[in-house]
């Protein structure tokens, strides 16, 4: 309820959290609240996980020292070694339901006793070990590597819903915190040279001009034609000289190792420079880049002004999920926007009792982030998992799901 746009919502409602016995609890709410148990059913960023008390104290923007596993696996510390290899092994008193897997739902059986999670930034690299056998399953190749794959893997769809990405501004620090800055990068985006450029062949992507997930029931057009439209550099141009811009540098992070985030960085540094915008890529990791987006310091003090990345689809369904929609200033996801429209909109849509009354005011909400820009959605591709025909019952879901799979 401190970090996600969703349980900062619930919060608002809530009147008081009470322990009950071993297994109840008991939330009791200012006014209803319709979406209750879709917050706590979240199946991704952010994930209310049940934690030991001592644990669930720690200051929510502190990172958690002590892993306690209570589901089908447990974290092995002894062999942790970050950046290269991360292990977990079968929990004996773990007691799954009996029912059949549902993505995070129903039965959780491990059927191996040991996973292993190796870091292997490297793609070629991580292409041939999955096709010698020394490693079994391939989170999310890239998609130019998966024709390489060998006869002995199987390439299955990673995310059924697809995945939505997206350029993302700082809005605290020069140039964006001006909103004519970011509607001139909107002016010349173009999701065909984001998607061509991410996944390649068309059938891979699909345009998505919607900041909710393509192909679900919240996703619209309106304000679309802000993103659609004819790209216009002397509109661009125009905004940035009513913005004053005197040509400061604007970095743009690179995670290197993603090639979502890469390749975004790479198209948004060369659009901003052909705007006529002073930008300097600065490449690093992907674990650095997830640390220097919590910075608020000026670019001065190894701040950043935009970075690219990308969510399963699941994320981005609906205006309680969608974290990086808030406006809510210094409470918001990484980059601060701050929109009082936007936030009185969302929280008319939770309220809202049906789907219609919820498509509605999703459609407005939406036109109102074609004006405002807290990000650009860049479009939608079906992202890849691989695996050895050796492994079985691997579940097609938005996040890897380890029970259920075995390994013949």
């Amino acid at each position: 309820m401190a970090r996600d746009s969703f349980g900062q919502t619930l919060a608002a409602e809530v009147a008081e959290l009470q322990g009950g016995d071993d297994k109840s609890f008991t939330i009791r709410l200012k006014s209803p609240f319709p979406l209750l148990i879709n917050a706590l059913a979240k199946l991704s960023s952010l994930v209310p996980f049940i934690m030991p008390e001592r644990l669930a104290r720690t200051d929510p923007f502190q990172q958690i020292t002590e892993m306690v596993g209570s589901g089908p696996f447990k974290f092995v510390k002894s062999e942790f070694r970050p950046g290269n290899r991360v292990v977990y092994v079968r929990n004996p008193d773990y007691v799954p339901r009996r029912e059949p897997p549902s993505w995070a739902a129903g039965g959780k059986v491990a059927k191996v006793d040991r996973v292993e999670w190796l870091y292997i930034p490297d793609h070629t690299t991580a292409a041939a070990a999955l096709n010698s056998g020394e490693v079994d399953w391939w989170e999310n190749p890239p998609l130019d590597l998966v024709p390489v794959l060998g006869p002995d893997v199987t390439v299955a769809i990673g995310d059924p819903l697809g995945s939505p990405q997206m350029v993302r501004f700082n809005h605290i620090h020069p140039p964006f915190d001006n909103v004519k800055m970011r509607q001139a990068v909107l002016a010349v985006a173009s999701q065909s040279d984001f998607m061509t450029a991410i996944a390649g062949d068309p059938k891979n992507w699909r345009l998505c001009p919607s900041f909710f997930t393509c192909g679900t029931p919240m996703a619209n057009e309106a304000g679309a034609q802000a993103l659609t439209g004819k790209r216009d550099f002397d509109k661009a141009k125009r905004l940035i000289a009513e913005a004053g811009y005197k040509g400061e540098k604007v970095v743009v992070m690179d995670a290197t190792d993603l090639p979502g985030p890469h390749e975004q960085a790479l198209v948004v540094a060369d659009l901003m420079k052909r705007i006529g915008l002073t930008v300097e890529i600065q490449a690093m990791d992907w674990g650095q880049l997830v640390t220097r987006r919590a910075s608020r310091k000026p670019i001065a003090e190894g701040g950043w002004n935009v970075f690219g990345t990308g969510w399963i689809g699941a994320d981005m369904l609906d205006p309680t999920l969608n974290q990086p929609l808030r406006c809510n200033g210094r409470a918001a996801w990484f980059g601060w926007p701050t929109d009082d429209t936007i936030e009185a909109l969302r929280r008319e849509w939770i309220k809202a009792g049906d789907l219609e009354n919820r498509q509605a005011i999703g459609a407005k909400l939406q036109a109102r982030a074609f004006e405002v820009v807290p990000y650009i959605p860049t479009g939608q591709f079906t992202p890849k998992t691989a695996y050895r025909k050796t492994l079985s019952g691997v579940i097609p879901a938005p996040v890897v799901l380890m029970w259920n799979v075995a390994k013949s």
